[in-house]
């Protein structure tokens, strides 16, 4: 008998995804998923929803988030990268996690609020007021704003807002409050969670950057990595696998999927060649009894 699949890495409507949580779940549980992580960036406001579908089809749910992070690249001046931590298994209720996350939600208005503003500037017809009336339940992010645009004729696809307009460094941009990938895996460890370092080739750090940022990460205590993602060839998946193998670090993965907003990217398959078999969700929870197990007071 075939092995079950699973899905690590899948976003909602709660941050940039274009599936309510339990619509997310309904998907998954129709794809012939056996367990999905819900991990939306910046925020955990979408668990209990997903749980509560989960429960009624009898999909696995791991609760999860993903976090936006800024960092440093030693020796290069003036130079940082955007990196991105997952974090499976965390607690939603864990009171520093929802401090954070609230910091995050209160400057995500704010960006997007200047963020109108410029485009405004730049002669567009797009208001809050009109922005947030089409997407009622959505937590409002660049992606929300770049398909208003597409919307209302005033760009020629989607991707033309973040080339032009409001991708990082263009005219329109604005950035955020982020946190560095160490106090992310941080705050991910005490809410909890096992902490992974989300699709590392997405960087495009080169592989010396790269074995630094994972070095610096063990010592915050990361867990894993993402070595099976939706958009990685086979050779991608060969090189992550080595270095989480160099650095005893957990495989995770997922198909990073967000609806509509990322239309090539499917739930359990990413752009159709990915497979997360059960397996590597039962070796993070064999790590997590092992781990707890030896924690102090134990």
């Amino acid at each position: 008998m075939e092995e079950k699949t699973i899905d690590l890495h899948v976003h909602s409507t709660e941050s940039d995804g274009t599936l309510t949580p339990e619509e997310v779940v309904t998907a998954a549980a129709d794809a012939g998923l056996a367990a999905i992580a819900l991990t939306d960036h910046d925020t955990v406001s979408g668990v209990k929803k997903a749980q509560a579908a989960a429960d009624a089809c009898g999909l696995e749910l791991v609760p999860g988030i993903e976090l936006s992070t800024e960092y440093a690249i030693p020796g290069k001046k003036a130079s940082s990268k955007e990196i991105h931590i997952v974090g499976l298994f965390i607690d939603p209720e864990d009171p520093a996690l929802l401090k954070k996350t609230k910091e995050f939600r209160e400057c995500r208005d704010s960006r997007n609020e200047k963020i109108v503003a410029a485009l405004r500037q730049e002669g567009f017809a797009i208001t809050m007021e009109a922005l947030t009336a089409e997407n009622p339940d959505s937590v409002i992010t660049r992606a929300n704003i770049a398909r208003f645009l597409y919307n209302h004729g005033c760009i020629r696809n989607i991707q033309e807002a973040f080339d032009k307009y409001i991708g990082d460094g263009c005219r329109c941009y604005v950035g955020r409050f982020k946190v560095s990938p160490m106090e992310a895996v941080a705050l991910i460890k005490q809410a909890g969670g096992t902490a992974i370092l989300a699709h590392p080739l997405l960087y495009h750090m080169g592989t010396e950057s790269l074995k630094q940022l994972i070095d610096t990460l063990r010592e915050a205590g990361l867990d894993g990595i993402e070595a099976i993602y939706g958009t990685y060839t086979d050779g991608d998946e060969r090189l992550v696998r080595k270095l989480a193998a160099e650095n005893g670090l957990l495989i995770s993965g997922g198909s990073d999927f967000h609806g509509s907003n990322k239309p090539a990217i499917h739930l359990g398959t990413g752009q159709g060649r990915m497979r997360l078999p059960y397996s590597v969700l039962s070796e993070i929870k064999a790590y997590r009894s092992r781990t707890a197990a030896s924690s102090p007071g134990k």
